[in-house]
């Protein structure tokens, strides 16, 4: 990494603070931006965010502000960080349309509410910008801001793009891949939550590791059946953004997901469980997005319907487990 850049974070949850970290460490300049001035005012104080990512200090060079205007001055890109329940909201408080010669990089995982779309062309719309890029694998982000290594893969249409993210994202055990998937890449970030949520709910239940490994796989073949059908790649599941960041996902203690799923498989309400959670996962609400889409296309994804079932209809985990295991026999791959 030889170019030194100007990023502005637009988010100061976990995932964008871990972000600045990283990204100062590399020597570029770094402002976070946040929706609430007691909370800036607090991590600035504090030099550590203790609601997001706590026991991580955090270097006095990275700037942090709750206006948007100043989060975007003179910056050479622009990170979305934001859960995609609240991004149409929190970018329109943006300066728009974006100068042409910003790149912004979404790292958020999800789908708009209701309609389903891709938060990379929620982005373009709303900022009137083409020079979108998407940055997903797998990347706990307590273990990016303390160093661990990880891989991640950049994607964007025009391979010069994502080259230019992986140019500037590279570095002190942060590796950075590329693709022009960017379809797969997005769909297999926002998949791979609510396979985990299934996992942990298969914890929750006292099940062993066959079961888990059975879900994580059948819960892949789901991923790549809706994603080729909306024009991803095959190949792009098999890589980080796949079946990487589903397996770490699915499996560690630090994936919300995950936890999600364990604790309404021990019997708490999946309401109470949600509602208690100090971030937001994912998979909660992307199984309502991904349930239309696959409605939509003729789709069948089972552990997404019995995840949905489980999380937004009121059945019970056990019975969820049991429709899974009385469908009809049918080939491996079809």
């Amino acid at each position: 990494m030889e170019e030194i850049a100007a990023f502005g974070i637009i988010g100061d949850g976990g995932w964008g603070t871990a972000l600045a970290v990283h990204l100062d460490r590399l020597g570029h300049r770094v402002t976070v931006w946040g929706p609430f001035p007691q909370q800036i005012e607090e991590i600035r104080g504090q030099r550590e965010n203790v609601r997001f990512l706590p026991g991580v200090k955090l270097n006095r060079r990275i700037r942090w502000t709750a206006e948007p205007a100043e989060a975007c001055r003179g910056v050479d890109f622009l990170v979305a960080a934001v859960p995609s329940r609240f991004l149409v909201k929190v970018l329109e408080k943006f300066p728009r349309p974006l100068p042409p010669e910003i790149i912004v990089v979404n790292v958020a995982k999800g789908f708009e509410p209701a309609t389903g779309r891709r938060l990379s062309l929620v982005i373009r719309e709303i900022l009137q910008t083409e020079r979108v890029a998407v940055l997903s694998g797998p990347s706990h982000a307590e273990e990016v801001a303390r160093g661990v290594p990880t891989a991640v893969v950049a994607a964007a249409p025009d391979m010069s793009l994502a080259r230019r993210v992986q140019d500037v994202f590279s570095g002190r055990g942060f590796r950075v891949y590329t693709t022009d998937d960017m379809v797969g890449v997005e769909l297999g970030g926002a998949l791979k939550n609510i396979m985990a949520i299934a996992a942990g709910i298969s914890d929750g239940l006292g099940f062993g590791d066959n079961t888990k490994a059975a879900l994580i796989t059948r819960g892949l073949a789901e991923m790549i059946r809706l994603g080729r059908c909306l024009g991803a790649r095959t190949e792009t599941f098999a890589g980080l953004s796949g079946i990487g960041d589903l397996v770490v996902t699915a499996t560690s203690r630090l994936s919300r997901n995950r936890a999600v799923g364990e604790r309404i498989g021990k019997g708490e309400p999946a309401g109470r469980v949600v509602d208690s959670m100090a971030q937001v996962a994912e998979g909660v609400w992307a199984c309502l997005e991904v349930r239309r889409l696959a409605t939509r296309h003729g789709i069948q994804m089972p552990i997404t319907e019995q995840v949905y079932q489980v999380i937004h209809g009121g059945k019970s985990p056990a019975a969820a487990v049991q429709n899974l295991l009385e469908r009809p026999f049918r080939d491996e791959f079809y």
